[in-house]
C-alpha cells in the first residue's frame, strides 16, 4: 500500500503543478484579475519570444545525439498521421457532416508545445525538454497541414494552398528556432555566457505564462453546454488513441523515457489553436471551444492515470 501511494505522490508531482497553474489561470480569469486583452498579449508574447527561445535552449543545450531520436521521430509522426486518420474515418460514419473537419480535428491535434512539453520537463528534466523540443517543431508542421486538410474540405471559405501552407510553417516562430537550434548545435556556435543567461531568464516564463492564458481562456459556459459530439472527440483524443499508440510503441520496442514522453505527448488536451483554425474555416466554432475545454479538464485525471498506469506496469 505504501509503495503505491509513493507512485501516486510520484505522478502527481509531475501532473499536478501544470494542471495547477492552469486552473490558477481559470480563477485569475473568473476573478477579474486577468482577462482578454491580457491573455492574447501574453500568448502572442509566448509564441513570438518566449517558447521559440525555450525550444532553442533545450536543443543547443544537449548533444545531438541526445535530442535526436529518428525512430521516436518516426513512430511519433506515423501515430500522428494515423490518429488523423482514425479521427476522421470514425468521423465519416458518426459526426455530422458539417461538424467533421472541426471534430476530427480536435480528436488529433494536442496541446503538444505547451502542456505536452510542460509535462515531459517536469517528468524528465532538461533530456524532457530536448526531446520534446523536437517532437514540438515536428508536431506543429504535422498539424498545421492535417488541420488545414481536414477544414478545408467541409469549409466553404477555405481551400488547400501549398503555398500557404509551406509560407505558414518557415514563418512560425517555433519552426524557425528548432531548425536555427538544430543548426546552432550542429555548428557548435558558442555563445556567450551572459546572453544565455538572459535567454534563460526570458525562457523561463514561458510554462507559467502559456499554462495560465490555457486556463483563462477556458469556457465554463463551453464546458458545462458540451455534447455528445465534443465528448467523443475529447475520449478519443485523451484515451483512444494514446492508448492504441503508446502500446503499439510499447510493443515495437520503446520504454523508459521515450515511451514516456511519447505517452504524454499523445495524451495531451487539444490545442487552443484549434478553435482560431476552425473559426477562420467558417467551422462551428462553439463546439470547438467546448472540445478544448472539456479535453483540458478531462485531461488532468487522463494524463495523471495514464501516466500511473505506465509506471505500475514498469513501462517507463
Amino acid at each position: 500500500m505504501s509503495n503505491q501511494l509513493d507512485l501516486v505522490l510520484q505522478i502527481l508531482a509531475v501532473t499536478g503543478p501544470v494542471f495547477i497553474m492552469v486552473i490558477v489561470g481559470l480563477l485569475l480569469r473568473r476573478t477579474n484579475i486577468i482577462d482578454e486583452p491580457f491573455i492574447n498579449t501574453a500568448s502572442n508574447l509566448t509564441f513570438r519570444l518566449t517558447m521559440p527561445l525555450l525550444l532553442f535552449i533545450g536543443i543547443i543545450k544537449t548533444d545531438l545525439n541526445t535530442a535526436l531520436k529518428p525512430d521516436l521521430i518516426v513512430f511519433f509522426s506515423v501515430a500522428t498521421l494515423a490518429s488523423f486518420a482514425l479521427a476522421w474515418l470514425w468521423a465519416l460514419k458518426r459526426i455530422p457532416l458539417q461538424d467533421r473537419g472541426v471534430y476530427v480535428q480536435g480528436a488529433f491535434r494536442g496541446n503538444c508545445g505547451i502542456v505536452g512539453l510542460a509535462l515531459a520537463v517536469n517528468q524528465y528534466g532538461d533530456y524532457g525538454l530536448a526531446i520534446g523540443s523536437i517532437l514540438s517543431g515536428l508536431a506543429i508542421i504535422l498539424f498545421n497541414i492535417l488541420s488545414t486538410i481536414v477544414l478545408s474540405v467541409y469549409s466553404p471559405l477555405i481551400s488547400v494552398s501549398v503555398k500557404s501552407i509551406a509560407k505558414g510553417i518557415l514563418r512560425n516562430p517555433l519552426i524557425i528556432s528548432v531548425f536555427l537550434a538544430l543548426l546552432a548545435s550542429y555548428v557548435q556556435l558558442y555563445i556567450p555566457e551572459w546572453m544565455m543567461t538572459s535567454a534563460e531568464y526570458i525562457a523561463s516564463m514561458t510554462l507559467p505564462i502559456a499554462l495560465i492564458c490555457i486556463g483563462g481562456s477556458l469556457s465554463i459556459e463551453s464546458l458545462l453546454k458540451s455534447g455528445k459530439t465534443a465528448l467523443s472527440a475529447s475520449l478519443l483524443k485523451l484515451i483512444l488513441l494514446p492508448l492504441l499508440f503508446t502500446g503499439i510503441g510499447w510493443m515495437l520496442g520503446f520504454s523508459g523515457r521515450e515511451l514516456g514522453i511519447l505517452f504524454l505527448f499523445l495524451a495531451s488536451p487539444t490545442a487552443a489553436i484549434s478553435y482560431v483554425m476552425a473559426k477562420a474555416a467558417g467551422g462551428d466554432a462553439r463546439l470547438a471551444a467546448n472540445i478544448i475545454a472539456l479535453s483540458t479538464v478531462l485531461s488532468i485525471l487522463t494524463v495523471t492515470a495514464g501516466l500511473y498506469t505506465l509506471e505500475h506496469l514498469g513501462w517507463v
